[in-house]
């Protein structure tokens, strides 16, 4: 005499709602039936509920199952490419805990990577100047962020940073002239001129294309600074 429904999922240490699915997705054959209309399985679905439970148990989806066929028994190839898969989280877990150690042990923010954090700690930036640099920081190629945040580094505040944050939407022109010109004297300004000597250069390399990160920044900078800012920044660089 065969097993019932609820006999073989305590057997195979599962659940009635297991084995309704299994079937319900073709893992598992219908048994026979006895007189009395009820199922009857046998050692052959007893031992196909045990390996799929160990493949699932191991990482494989049912569909992985399903798509094995007879090779289910030792499917070697599923099982190197779930190694591989594996091997590759393992890794990535990894480096984010190599990351997060650094993060804990310098108390450093998390909207930066760890490494331009680290280098502009510093620096006192304004809010916007600051966003301004989390967003390049995903637009960016490493070699130019890393540039970028070398010359931040080198930021300490100075008077003439203090008028630009304040500056007002409506300043008139002649204040706008006299302020670019005393920032461009700025050793930081001079600094980051002379690393990247055309706006372009910053562009280099960048993930997504140097067109598409132009129009990014200029969206960032428009709704970072208003529009006198904005204008001091046109006339820095001009």
């Amino acid at each position: 005499m065969g097993w019932s429904t609820s006999q073989l999922a305590d057997l195979a240490g599962t659940t009635l709602r297991t084995i309704r699915h299994y079937h319900e997705v073709g893992l598992l054959a219908e048994p026979e039936r006895r007189a009395n209309g009820y199922k009857s399985y046998g050692v052959p679905h007893l031992v196909r509920v045990l390996r799929v439970k160990r493949l699932t148990g191991l990482g494989l989806s049912l569909a992985q199952i399903a798509d094995l066929g007879d090779a289910d028994e030792h499917p070697g190839e599923a099982l190197r490419r779930l190694d591989a898969e594996l091997a590759a989280t393992i890794e990535r877990l990894r480096r984010v805990r190599a990351e997060l150690a650094l993060i804990l042990r310098q108390e450093a923010p998390t909207d930066l990577p760890s490494d331009v954090a680290a280098t502009i700690a510093g620096a006192d930036l304004s809010p916007q100047d600051r966003s301004f640099t989390v967003v390049l920081a995903q637009l960016l190629a490493p070699e130019a962020l890393a540039a970028y945040a070398g010359v931040l580094s080198g930021f300490s505040r100075d008077p003439a940073m203090d008028e630009f944050d304040d500056l007002p939407a409506d300043a008139d022109d002649g204040t706008r002239r006299r302020l670019a010109e005393r920032l461009r004297s700025l050793p930081y300004v001079k600094e980051m001129s002379a690393t990247f000597p055309r706006a372009e250069d910053m562009l280099v390399g960048a993930p997504r294309g140097e067109e598409f990160t132009m129009r990014a920044i200029g969206k960032v900078i428009v709704e970072l600074y208003n529009e006198a800012q904005v204008d001091v920044l046109v006339r820095m660089n001009g």
